[in-house]
């Protein structure tokens, strides 16, 4: 089947800021995540790609463009079911002011039990997208070849929940996984299972280097973080 290339949106305001943005309007990528986006064409060059698909948020779309704009014959396609999590109650606030939150203990050790007040379950979250790659890998096959290659943009939780499934992890593993902005990692689809061929590449080792603050609780970024400073 069809080998997918997901990438995380590049730095936005929101990662920044520690808001967790969810689905609200207008969040940008900064200016560190747009030179991110600019960087990605070259990243990809050489690959032959059958299409992009994008959440239909606008950080994701923004980070696409400058590959679009390097290859207008690629074709586009928005996916509702690929969009980010929807945080509900949460949308919008710190994540500082969250961290004391019950139900945040729930999302970092228990995330298939988890959901969001006014908003979606973590579970569902994997569902839909899970659902969402499998129908592209089938008519990206169908329309293209066993050996094409698509690139997919979405979100920090969602682009976890994809590799936990690809890899059999259940989701209460899935914070173990860790994505930057506008990382790539790359699934190839087969009849009998997935290939994990890269994770979270992005071909920079600054976020190795230790950091003046660190957190030492094991807790995992909720919506995936801003990456290296």
């Amino acid at each position: 089947m069809a080998t997918l290339i997901l990438v995380r949106h590049g730095r936005s305001t929101a990662n920044t800021s520690g808001v967790l943005a969810g689905r609200m309007p207008g969040v940008a990528l900064d200016e560190r995540g747009a030179a991110q986006a600019a960087a990605l064409p070259g990243r990809l060059a050489g690959v032959p790609l059958a299409a992009a698909v994008s959440s239909p948020l606008q950080r994701c779309r923004e980070t696409l463009r400058p590959l679009l704009d390097a290859r207008p014959d690629l074709p586009l396609h928005v996916e509702e079911r690929i969009s980010e999590c929807d945080y509900g109650d949460w949308s919008g606030r710190k994540l500082a002011e969250l961290s004391d939150d019950p139900l945040m203990e729930v999302v970092q050790a228990h995330a298939s039990a988890a959901a969001f007040p006014g908003g979606e379950s973590m579970r569902a979250m994997q569902n839909r997208a899970v659902e969402a790659v499998r129908d592209w890998n089938a008519r990206i096959e169908a329309e293209h070849g066993e050996d094409a290659t698509y690139v997919m943009c979405s979100h920090g939780d969602i682009v976890k929940s994809i590799v936990a499934d690809a890899l059999g992890l259940h989701l209460d593993l899935f914070q173990r996984i860790h994505v930057d902005p506008c990382s790539v990692t790359v699934i190839r689809y087969t009849r009998l299972r997935p290939f994990l061929l890269r994770l979270g590449d992005t071909g920079d080792f600054a976020g190795l280097v230790p950091r003046e603050t660190s957190d030492s609780s094991g807790a995992a970024e909720v919506g995936g973080g801003a990456g290296a400073p």
